[in-house]
């Protein structure tokens, strides 16, 4: 058995209940996906959006839609090595590649150098976005979990000071007609890890020299200190991870002191009376 047919039978079987359902489920809670969609799969290099990958791969042989995929591979700067590493785990799992070059890594340090890590955040959405335009597809599939989601929530109350989550999907505002879906929205980023583990995968964390050449950024980043935080209070309530994700399902607007939509901010005074 090929290294592509293990992986795709561990989907279906071993990994079955942590990866495969949670990702059905997305699909058909979230209604991701319709009949004759065309999707570019963003890829990285890193763990989550290969495993995203095989699963949209499995779900295109098995599902009840009809849909194509392209697998697009954005390369920003990435040294040598680290884009040698992309193909060679991109063949082992038999996915073919688009890879297109772009300058964000340069251009995202020269902007903003004291955090590149946003501007690249930034600009590579509209890179990917174009590709896909270019290829007649009308989606992008991004490899954001459910740990991504809830960290992201936690984020945005501690450090934007506001209540904001992550869709599973969402309308892009300047690509008329293109859409991004998370079809990993339910699966817990531990049993991503196990997977890849299981295979003794080796793949890319970030690829970034900034990010390489600068420890602080990973040691100091907001992210990894809401993580932290999420497992001290595992200690306390083992279903805190749960709740919060919970939380972005169940807010109660009458106990606000305001909110927003898309014609602006509004006040629990405009309804009081």
């Amino acid at each position: 058995m090929l290294k592509y047919e293990e992986v795709e039978h561990s989907i279906i079987t071993k990994f079955r209940k942590v990866l495969w359902r949670p990702f059905s489920k997305a699909i058909r809670d979230y209604q991701l996906i319709q009949e004759n969609d065309k999707i570019a799969v963003c890829i990285s290099g890193g763990k989550d959006s290969m495993l995203l990958a095989k699963l949209m791969q499995e779900l295109r042989r098995h599902g009840k839609y009809h849909f194509e995929l392209e697998f697009i591979v954005m390369n920003p700067g990435y040294d040598e090595d680290n884009l040698n590493s992309i193909k060679k785990n991109a063949e082992l799992l038999n996915i073919p590649l688009h890879i297109f070059e772009s300058d964000i890594f340069a251009v995202s340090e020269k902007l903003n150098q004291e955090h590149p890590c946003y501007m690249c955040a930034r600009m590579r959405r509209g890179f990917l976005y174009q590709k896909a335009k270019d290829l007649g597809c009308n989606k992008i599939a991004l490899g954001h979990h459910f740990d991504d989601v809830i960290e992201t929530v936690l984020l945005s109350v501690f450090y934007g000071g506001e209540f904001k989550s992550m869709p599973p999907k969402l309308k892009s505002t300047n690509f008329f007609g293109m859409e991004l879906i998370r079809p990993l929205y339910l699966v817990r980023e531990e049993n991503i890890i196990k997977w890849s583990l299981f295979h003794s995968f080796h793949f890319l964390n970030c690829a970034c020299k900034f990010t390489r050449d600068n420890e602080r950024v990973e040691n100091n980043s907001k992210r990894k200190e809401i993580k932290q935080l999420i497992h001290k209070l595992k200690d306390v309530n083992p279903n805190v991870e749960y709740n919060i994700f919970k939380a972005t399902e169940n807010v109660n607007i009458e106990t606000l002191l305001g909110y927003k939509l898309t014609s602006g901010k509004h006040s629990f005074l405009e309804n009081y009376d």
